[in-house]
């Protein structure tokens, strides 16, 4: 099928599309899950396809297929639905073919030539890990690896191709005696530089060191969000409002709000598809624009949304590389490429004098991406005091609006995460809600 992704393309042309894309995309995993600390199942998938978008008058229509034998008829369904579908006036083009940077760390030869056996072992150091600190059990976890291709090929020039590899490894720990507690831990990475032994640990410390929770009163205080929890808060209640997509249809809390100041003058956000082995690292989007480094915030000031090639020329401004695809069987859309926090560092929460820390939260996916409003459960949380992780807090409801949120962060650790496509540090957040 790989190299029928070139035939395709001439299939569209001879079929009557004014423009057409070829994206192809394989991707070979293998998966070893566990529940307790025995070994529930080891598969490996494989998965490959294309999808054919074909341009009839500014009309676009989409199909995909995982089928060498229907290729020619997906392509044949993709011009029919162009013909059919009305004009679309802010349609401007395909991209067209371009420079592309040079990525580094996005493939790991080591993670490409991993057996079975040796992914099963990754993922009883998991296990180990947490055996290591007595009193707890892992409920669930595993490891994985992936290996992917990707081919895109356009009428204007486009072709691009590039191979990846990646890891994860996660585990749930409980504790099993006195006071029940639970834990998680999760690393990504393109290649074995995890511990996954120090995952299991970490998971399982973390556990306990929750047990015998108290209750707090319900206050404003400093909140310092671990990698984890301030994640899932951007990702949920920020991003969609710089996703231009959003912002062009109205769903967006930062209309109109372009060289305003959004944040502290200390925070910079930006948006890196080149960052060296970043998970979201790649050569070019998911469309064939080079990838590149877009300042989303600058010393608080909004630089940027951020656009794929449709809603770019709707903007009459070019993409920013953020045209993504969950697989080859949809079109693409705006999405990150490495949103990466840039707040000066300090030992977060040596400085803090009082307030809490959350490791991570539940409810995230509730927040309101307009407003920017959300209220989330904070799990595996621990006051602070003079400087210090004081004590568990047993259940705790935090809520705020992620727009204020920028205005109040006062500090940031050194223990920046790649939590998926977001890189960042625990951060400190001032006049919080928490209600105990």
């Amino acid at each position: 099928m790989y190299e029928l992704a070139r035939k395709a393309l001439k299939i569209a042309e001879q079929a009557g599309a004014e423009e057409a894309e070829i994206y192809y995309a394989a991707n070979h995993s293998t998966g070893v899950n566990f529940k307790k600390d025995s070994l529930e199942n080891a598969k490996d998938r494989f998965s490959e396809g294309i999808g054919i978008r074909a341009i009839i008058n500014g009309a676009v229509g989409f199909a995909s297929t995982n089928s060498a034998a229907e290729l020619e008829n997906a392509v044949k369904i993709a011009v029919a639905e162009a013909r059919v579908r009305e004009n679309d006036p802010d349609w401007v083009g395909l991209p067209s073919n371009g420079k592309y940077p040079q990525v580094s760390g996005i493939f790991d030869k080591k993670v490409e030539a991993l057996e079975l056996e040796e992914c099963i072992g990754y993922a009883v150091e998991l296990v180990k890990g947490t055996k290591e600190v007595p009193g707890t059990l892992p409920t669930s976890g595993g490891f994985n690896r992936s290996k992917g291709k990707r081919l895109i090929l356009n009428t204007n020039g486009i072709e691009i191709e590039e191979e990846s590899t990646a890891v994860s490894g996660f585990v749930d720990v409980i504790t099993v005696n006195g006071d029940t507690s639970t834990a998680y831990d999760f690393a990504v990475s393109r290649s074995l530089d995890i511990d996954f032994f120090a995952i299991g640990k970490n998971a399982s410390d973390l556990a306990l060191k929750s047990r015998g929770g108290i209750k707090i009163e319900q206050q404003k205080t400093d909140v310092i969000f671990h990698p984890f929890a301030f994640s899932d808060i951007l990702e949920e209640a920020l991003a969609p409002s710089i996703d231009a997509d959003n912002v062009q249809k109205g769903r967006s809390g930062l209309i109109e709000k372009l060289e305003e100041e959004i944040a502290v003058p200390e925070l910079c956000i930006y948006d890196d598809g080149l960052v060296e082995a970043g998970i979201a690292t790649s050569a070019s989007d998911d469309e064939g624009v080079p990838s590149q480094h877009t300042t989303v915030i600058e010393n608080g000031v909004l630089k940027s949304y951020l656009y794929d090639s449709y809603t770019a020329g709707k903007d009459g401004v070019k993409s920013t590389g953020n045209g993504s695809r969950s697989s080859y069987t949809s079109p693409p859309s705006v999405g990150l490429r490495n949103f990466v926090i840039d707040y000066p560092q300090e030992d977060v929460i040596a400085s803090t004098t009082s307030g809490v820390f959350v490791n991570t939260i539940i409810g995230a996916h509730t927040a309101n991406s307009i407003s920017g409003d959300f209220s989330v459960e904070a799990r595996n949380a621990f006051t602070i005091k003079d400087g210090a992780l004081d004590k568990p807090v047993k259940s705790l409801m935090i809520s705020g609006n992620a727009f204020d949120l920028l205005k109040n962060i006062t500090g940031a650790g050194f223990d920046v995460r790649k939590v998926g496509e977001i890189i960042t540090p625990s951060i400190r957040v001032s006049g919080m809600s928490v209600i105990g």
